[in-house]
């Protein structure tokens, strides 16, 4: 692998809650070295206004952030990508489109939260929990010894990332 900044892609079903969180964390955390767009297959339009509640809180800045579809990133004339990632499951099992620069993929599914049903707190603290396993799986990526590593170690040590979980008690 080179030293140069990778392009990284977050991929959910609507594109308004666990991508978005996961391109802001890949941007603050991976900076430099990574920059991060997430993108959905049946975008919603719209963030979730829990995401950029739960982001504004973290002190992201969340102007610029939308719901978009993954084909802005599948044409020809794309920008090439250097790694993919599924965040839920819907999307993992998909038909994905034919990336370019025919990146490393693999699925670090987490939880919905925009699904969950609870109080506005209860809604905050889901929203929060899943940020954090999605941010815990972003440092240990950004972590890896990239110059050390041939392409089907990367490979193998993202897919095992994506088992990461967090503590149950967050």
């Amino acid at each position: 692998m080179t030293n140069r900044e990778f392009n990284v892609l977050f991929l959910c079903t609507g594109n308004s809650a666990r991508s978005i969180m996961a391109e802001c964390a890949m941007n603050r955390w991976g900076k430099g070295k990574f920059k991060a767009s997430s993108a959905g297959s049946h975008p919603t339009g719209s963030v979730h206004p829990m995401t950029l509640q739960l982001l504004n809180e973290l002190n992201y800045e969340t102007r610029g952030l939308r719901s978009k579809s993954r084909d802005e990133f599948a044409r020809p004339d794309s920008t090439p990508l250097d790694f993919v990632f599924t965040v839920c499951d819907k999307v993992a099992g998909e038909m994905c489109p034919v990336w370019p620069g025919q990146p490393i993929t693999a699925h670090w599914g987490a939880a919905d939260p925009a699904a969950f049903v609870g109080s506005e707190e209860a809604k905050r603290r889901y929203f929060l929990r899943i940020y954090t396993e999605l941010e815990n799986r972003i440092k240990i990526f950004a972590s890896l010894p990239f110059d050390s590593l041939d392409r089907f170690a990367l490979e193998r040590r993202v897919r095992e990332i994506g088992t990461v979980k967090p503590p149950e008690d967050q």
